[in-house]
């Protein structure tokens, strides 16, 4: 065949193309279980950060089985709903217009002095883009022990503080409940005071839209798990 020709140029185009696409779809399945993994244990650290616990990259896994020793899956009513926990998308599960068939994962951690934590993953919207975290409840359902929270692309310095622990320490100690009603934490500027007295933290100087977009992500998810919270403080679940 005539190298210089068309015809020999379309065809040596075509056979590279199949051979690196075989080549990258060899490659890619080689490496997703791996790839799998990492996202898992990503996911893990976020969850074990809630509750305080650090994990390195070679023993997340099984220093996550070791504390997290149950999940399950309720839905808006409280009751324990077929579903694996972990693989649960809060992404997708927020944007259901009907609360009743939202999906809502919890992570049971038993630490080392016996105590129980309740693990509750929140998902919602910063000013860029997606935020998301972990609010870890005691026993009762309405304290809460830890939170953690991430972001996608707020402001270094600015929003993207909401991932620091001088912010999320906050949140430990604050109660979900008040005066017997559910009230979720509200992120205020420095001085200002929520008028239905509920329990709050100080906003991110600087970063506002990420410090509402907190707030309004506590109350949307943790609100969906009010009645299971309320079994919680009531003795009535697990």
């Amino acid at each position: 065949m005539n190298k210089q020709s068309n015809t020999y140029t379309i065809l040596y185009s075509a056979i590279m193309v199949v051979v690196v696409g075989a080549v990258l779809a060899l490659t890619y399945m080689a490496l997703k279980p791996k790839q799998d993994e990492n996202i898992a244990n990503d996911k893990r650290m976020q969850i074990l950060s809630a509750v305080h616990i650090a994990a390195h990259d070679g023993d997340v896994k099984s220093v996550y089985d070791k504390y997290v020793t149950e999940s399950f899956v309720v839905n808006v009513e409280g009751k324990e709903v077929a579903g694996d926990a972990f693989a649960v998308n809060m992404a997708a599960e927020v944007k259901k217009s009907e609360k009743a068939e939202r999906a809502l994962p919890v992570f049971v951690c038993h630490l080392n002095d016996g105590s129980v934590k309740y693990i509750l993953p929140v998902y919602g919207a910063g000013l860029w883009g997606p935020i998301w975290g972990y609010v870890a409840v005691e026993a009762d359902g309405t304290t809460v022990y830890g939170a953690y929270f991430s972001h996608q692309g707020e402001t270094p310095g600015l929003g993207a503080e909401i991932a620091k622990p001088d912010f999320q320490n906050q949140f430990s100690g604050k109660e979900l409940y008040k005066d017997g009603k559910f009230r979720s934490i509200d992120v205020m500027k420095a001085g200002q005071k929520p008028a239905d007295n509920a329990d709050y933290v100080n906003a991110i100087s600087g970063g506002t839209v990420t410090s509402k977009g907190v707030e309004a992500m506590l109350k949307s998810c943790l609100s969906d798990y009010s009645a299971f919270l309320n079994q919680l403080k009531n003795g009535k679940t697990k």
